[in-house]
């Protein structure tokens, strides 16, 4: 592990970074504990506040331009940051399918899927995680 790389990664990089890790988790265990409860509600506030960090911290992230600053990564902030709202409005309607499907799917493309992408050779958590190839 290479925790260097990530230090001397920019601000907005290293709360990316950070972020996403603490949604990684809170979402595993969201998955795995009873819902309904204080605990799933409190513990789900705390992945919407860690989702929307990380979306919202990708916009100071312009590692990759292909339309001017943006990348297709910026597009899935902004669809994340809709659907956070929209799974929010859900459960407070009442309407837990709808909710639940929402949150799972943002798991699994936003924090899973997308973050399989950033362990490819050359990105910054591959360097990471692996070390650059050589070392």
């Amino acid at each position: 592990m290479n925790l260097n790389a990530l230090l001397a990664a920019s601000l907005p990089i290293q709360i990316h970074v950070v972020t996403v890790m603490l949604a990684l988790v809170i979402g595993l265990l969201q998955l795995v504990l009873k819902r309904g409860t204080s605990l799933h509600r409190t513990m789900g506030w705390g992945w919407v506040v860690a989702m929307a960090v990380t979306a919202v911290s990708s916009f100071f992230i312009h590692r990759i331009q292909l339309v001017g600053p943006w990348s297709p990564i910026h597009i899935l902030s902004v669809v994340t940051l809709v659907y956070l709202t929209l799974a929010i409005q859900a459960a407070r309607q009442g309407n837990m399918r709808r909710h639940g499907m929402i949150m799972a799917s943002l798991f699994l493309f936003a924090v899973i899927g997308a973050g399989v992408f950033t362990l490819l050779p050359g990105r910054l958590m591959h360097v990471v995680l692996f070390g650059q190839v050589g070392e």
